[in-house]
């Protein structure tokens, strides 16, 4: 009698932080015996960590001299910058150097606006910025041509899925936010079997501190952050120059009533008034925080916030880069992460999320007092229509 591969992780495993463990049959007679085998996703990781702080590099330089014809259109109107398609086909490079064997990308941009009459220069300017970053950093002796860029950006055109592993990519999450001037992230996971077991999110203009209630910066706080998490082994952030992490945890607060809370800065993005409502609900007392992209995930996992609410509008279907590496980095500091039914996110059926109404984060205390808000609210919301 065989026994089935089991794998699990628990927090509560006396085990080293990069590391889950997978149950296996034993080749001994015993139908009853396993064999331990310790896995670790460092090498994993490690990659990740340098994609996404070279991809950050990128956009900062990008950023910094934006110009209005960086900015294409997307049939769902959504802004594209020359920095998104740069840092999908930098990451796409670095994660290919890095972890050969078997790559596979699910991510959000192609080529094909970038293949047609007129793009050349658009195309000309991505592959020298992709150039300069992989000659800044040392690491890799090669200079890609354009239609290495281009093939790089196309490679993220994996369907995902619940077998082996795909690496999962928002090269800008928060492009609105990153043409303001404002929060965005390069947002990058990993699954495997369908589960997420890393994510990092390296977000350039979050500030190395808390940020305020009202979202704001202080003039003289240092700003960029990578967040980055493996299953079992909890959630660090560093600086973006590569200087020591420490590890973070999500806030201890039970109190509804001390409760500060992020949802999207773009109302078009989420239900603004179904959040008010079940705040109003929950006694909260502090006015929303609201930015751009997994930005949120990486300040709650560090306990800035204790809620994030995201109730997008009807017929959206939310994607598993918009949220990947924010939900492993939020539940690795000890959140919790669901949708509007109290259901974990299941990342494991292709590039979308199947959920019920939204998405629903916060601590382990709090989160019984939030689901019963949330479900109160949407009732009282739908009776009202």
């Amino acid at each position: 009698m065989s026994l089935n591969c089991l794998r699990f992780v628990s927090h509560s495993l006396k085990k080293p932080p990069s590391f889950h463990l997978s149950y296996l049959p034993s080749s001994s007679s015993s139908s009853s015996s396993t064999v331990i085998v310790a896995m670790s996703y460092s090498k994993e990781l490690a990659a990740a960590k340098k994609a996404a702080s070279l991809a950050a590099r990128l956009c900062q330089k990008v950023q910094k001299a934006l110009l209005q014809s960086d900015v294409q259109s997307k049939n769902d109107k959504s802004p594209v910058t020359v920095a998104d398609y740069g840092s999908q086909a930098l990451v796409s490079f670095v994660l290919q150097q890095e972890i050969p064997a078997d790559f596979s990308l699910v991510a959000e941009e192609d080529s094909k606006d970038l293949r047609k009459d007129g793009a050349q220069e658009t195309v000309e300017r991505i592959t020298k910025l992709v150039n300069d970053s992989i000659t800044s950093d040392g690491s890799y002796n090669v200079t890609l041509s354009t239609e290495d860029v281009l093939k790089a950006i196309d490679s993220g055109r994996s369907e995902g899925g619940s077998q082996g592993r795909h690496w999962v990519l928002d090269p800008i999450d928060g492009t609105k936010g990153f043409l303001r001037g404002d929060q965005y992230a390069i947002a990058l996971a990993l699954l495997d079997g369908g589960k997420v077991v890393l994510g990092v999110l390296a977000c350039p203009n979050l500030p190395l501190t808390s940020i305020s209630a009202a979202g704001q910066l202080s003039p003289d706080n240092e700003v960029g952050c990578l967040f980055f998490a493996e299953v079992g082994g909890g959630t660090y952030m560093q600086p973006l120059d590569g200087s020591s992490a420490v590890k973070v945890q999500v806030t201890a607060v039970e109190n509804p009533e001390e409760a500060s809370f992020f949802e999207s800065y773009e109302a078009a993005h989420s239900m603004h008034d179904l959040s008010s409502l079940i705040a109003q609900k929950l006694g909260v007392k502090a006015p929303p925080v609201r930015i751009d992209s997994q930005a949120k995930y990486g300040a709650l996992s560090r306990g800035d916030g204790a809620i994030y609410l995201r109730f997008p509008h009807k017929g959206y279907r939310e994607k598993i880069w918009d949220h990947a590496a924010g939900c492993i980095v939020v539940t690795e500091a000890g959140g919790v992460v669901t949708d509007a039914a109290g259901k974990p996110l299941d990342f494991s059926r292709g590039k979308y999320l199947d959920l019920d109404t939204g998405i629903i984060v916060t601590n382990q205390k709090l989160m019984p007092l939030l689901f019963n808000a949330v479900r109160e609210s949407i009732k009282e919301k739908a009776a009202s229509l």
